[in-house]
């Protein structure tokens, strides 16, 4: 039974990306089409390469790492060691995620010490003056 197979129109369509964003996909080395001609035909794995992309992608990891780690399960290597270094991307993704979160926390903090001090400042400029 053949693989299904799939045109840069089709993947763009399903994933709704534009057609140079797949074809950047492939310049960094996340795709492998198959040509006919000027073609590209695109295989299941090509799909399932560019699901876990996007994915990884929607999680903050740079294209190197999503390559990197794509790349270890095509490779002979133990799937220990990929999950390892999946975690290891993860972890230190989390932290960088945390530590923004840490300093958007103190930024929000300090908006709202400066709306209270302009609340009651506005307050003292708008009350009635005693005679």
């Amino acid at each position: 039974m053949p693989s299904q197979t799939f045109t840069i129109g089709e993947l763009a369509k399903e994933f709704d990306l534009t057609t140079r964003a797949i074809r950047f996909y492939e310049d960094v080395g996340l795709l492998t089409p198959q040509r006919a001609g000027l073609q590209r035909i695109y295989t299941s794995r090509d799909r399932t390469r560019l699901t876990l992309t996007l994915r990884a992608k929607r999680l903050g990891l740079k294209l190197t790492e999503v390559k990197e780690i794509l790349d270890m399960y095509d490779s002979p290597r133990d799937t220990a060691v990929q999950l390892q270094r999946f975690l290891g991307v993860l972890g230190s993704h989390r932290e960088q995620l945390e530590a923004q979160m840490a300093e958007l926390e103190a930024n929000i903090a300090e908006v709202r010490e400066q709306e209270k001090q302009a609340r009651a400042a506005l307050a003292r400029a708008t009350k009635p003056k005693a005679r």
